[in-house]
This record gives C-alpha cells, structure tokens and sequence, in this order.
C-alpha cells in the first residue's frame, strides 16, 4: 500500500501547476509583444530612411544644378515625375521672372538651415518636387518642398562666389506620418576654378 501512495504522489509532483502554467504564459505573452514593437519600430526606421535619402537626393540635385547654372551664367530648372519644370533662379540668371537683390529663402540666424517658417519664397527659389514610387503618374506620389539660398560672399559687382544652402523636406508634414523628420541642409561654396 506504501508503494501506491508512492506512487501517486511522484504522479502530482511531475505535471505543472496552474500558477505555473500561467507564469509562463505570462512571460511568453511579454516576450512576443517585445518582438511585435521591435518589428514596428524596425518598419517606422526603415521609412524615415527613406525620407531621409530621397530629402538627400533632392538637395544634392537642387545644388549641381545651381552650381552648373553659376558656372556658365545661365539659367536652369529640374524636372519632376509629374512633368513639372521648376525654375532654379541665381543672381547671375538671364531669366527676366528671376527677381533681382534676392538671395531666395531666408536663411535661420541662429543655425545653417533655410527657414521653412517662410510664406513667401522668391520665384525660382523653391519647388514642390513630386517623387513618384512604382511607375511614374500612376503610383504614388510624395512632395517634398525644397528651397535655397544663394549669398554672394562679396557685396562686389564682379564677385562670382557664393555660398549656396539647399534644404529639403517631406511637405505638409502636419499631415504626414513623419512628422518628425528634419529637413536635410546643404551647404557649399562655389566660386571660380
């Protein structure tokens, strides 16, 4: 008779209890949420990388055109997915709509970016750039609303260097969901070779 009481104790001693039972399920359950807000964040990162090199692009773009236009005197545009052309005006531009004495978009004072606060950029100061993903007009399209500043380094008529600033960032942001995304700033100088 010992041994069958034997028994059936080893018998309640080798399953889980309830408690058990429920702590682990309590610790999976944590450890699966952990993985499902790394894989969200992992996704918001990958967008805001996108963003972020597309803003790249656009200053890049905005800034060879500018420097090809100073170096040959002349004036310039960039063409969107959407088929619009925008003007790139300079001091130096030919093009009557270009406004003379402006340097485009304001410049903050108390850092190198261009002030996206302002309401009323020169003509040919800044675009709203449409950038098209999967397959031109019929995909979806993002605006980026880009500007510059060109400031001649010399108040000399005959002076050709300048320091140009590009900045670019995903326009309507109140609305956007990244919301959170600087503008990415260029600067460089450009002048006689």
């Amino acid at each position: 008779m010992n041994d069958i009481l034997q028994l059936r104790k080893q018998k309640r001693q080798a399953g889980f209890t309830l408690v058990e039972l429920m702590i682990a399920v309590l610790v999976l359950t944590f450890g699966l949420l952990a993985l499902t807000a790394l894989f969200a964040t992992a996704i918001g990162n990958n967008g805001r990388s996108r963003v972020d090199s597309t803003a790249t692009m656009l200053s890049e773009s905005v800034i060879e055109q500018i420097t090809a236009a100073l170096a040959r005197g002349g004036p310039s545009s960039v063409t969107d997915c959407a088929g619009t052309s925008w003007p790139v005006c300079n001091p130096n531009s030919p093009d009557p709509n270009c406004p003379a004495g402006t340097n485009g978009a304001n410049v903050q004072t108390n850092s190198p970016s261009i002030d996206f606060g302002q309401t009323n950029v020169p003509y040919g100061y800044s675009m709203n750039y449409a950038v098209c993903n999967g397959g031109g007009l019929s995909g979806t399209q993002a605006v980026y609303d880009v500007r510059w500043n060109i400031e001649p380094l010399s108040t000399a008529p005959s002076s050709s260097s300048y320091l140009v600033t590009v900045s670019a960032r995903p326009q309507n942001m109140a609305n956007n969901r990244f919301t959170f995304a600087l503008p990415v700033t260029f600067r460089t100088y450009v002048g006689p070779e």
